[in-house]
C-alpha cells in the first residue's frame, strides 16, 4: 500500500482514503502551500488564496452560505492529489477519476455530498471567473484573456501563507458551524 503523511501526522492512501481520513486543517494547510498555475506566477500564490476569493465572490453574489463551503472547498482534493494544471489534467484522463473519488469523500465529510448539478456549476462557473482574473493579474502576457465579470475585488496581493490558511480554517469553521444538522460534517475531526 502507498501512503501519505498528513500534516496532522496520518498516513493515509490518498486513492483509498476514507470520508474520516479527511481533516479540515490539513486541507487549509496543504492548499495554503500550494502555488496556483503550476508556479508560473509573478509571486506566490496559493490554492487556499483562490479557494477563500471564490467564497468571497459567493458571498458578493448573495448565494447561501452553503454555496460559499462548496466555493471554499471545491480544490480541496488538491491537499491529497496536489495541484496539476488545467492543460494537463485535460490529459490525464485517470485525474480527473481519482480527483471525484477523492471529492466524493470530502464533499461527504462537510455535508456537500448532495450538491446538485446546477450548484456543482455555479461553483465551477466561479471558479473559472476567478481563473481568468488571476491570469490577467498574476501571469505574464495574460493581458488577453478576456475578463468575466466578478461581483467582489479578489485579493491576488502576495500573503503570507500562515495568514491564508488562518483565514481558510476560520471561514471553513464558520461557514460550517451554521450549516443545517443534515449537511453538518459527520464528525467532530478538524
Amino acid at each position: 500500500m502507498y501512503t501519505m503523511r498528513t500534516f496532522g501526522g496520518e498516513d493515509i492512501d490518498p486513492l483509498q482514503m476514507a470520508e474520516s481520513d479527511v481533516s479540515l486543517r490539513d486541507v487549509a494547510h496543504a492548499l495554503s502551500l500550494l502555488c496556483r498555475g503550476g508556479g508560473h506566477l509573478k509571486a506566490f500564490y496559493s490554492v487556499a488564496q483562490h479557494s477563500i476569493n471564490c467564497m468571497k465572490e459567493a458571498r458578493a453574489r448573495g448565494w447561501s452560505e452553503r454555496m460559499q463551503l462548496a466555493c471554499l472547498l471545491h480544490d480541496a482534493s488538491e491537499a491529497y492529489l496536489s495541484d496539476v494544471i488545467r492543460p494537463l489534467k485535460a490529459r490525464l484522463a485517470n485525474y480527473s477519476e481519482l480527483e471525484t473519488l477523492v471529492m466524493a469523500k470530502i464533499w461527504r465529510r462537510f455535508g456537500l455530498s448532495d450538491l446538485s448539478q446546477e450548484e456543482n456549476s455555479r461553483w465551477k462557473q466561479v471558479d473559472d471567473a476567478l481563473l481568468r482574473h488571476e491570469f490577467q493579474a498574476l501571469m505574464n502576457g495574460e493581458h488577453l484573456w478576456q475578463p468575466i465579470a466578478l461581483s467582489s475585488v479578489p485579493d491576488t496581493a502576495q500573503r503570507r501563507w500562515q495568514d491564508v490558511e488562518a483565514e481558510f480554517l476560520l471561514l471553513a469553521t464558520q461557514l460550517l458551524a451554521r450549516q443545517p444538522l443534515s449537511s453538518a460534517p459527520t464528525s467532530p475531526k478538524p
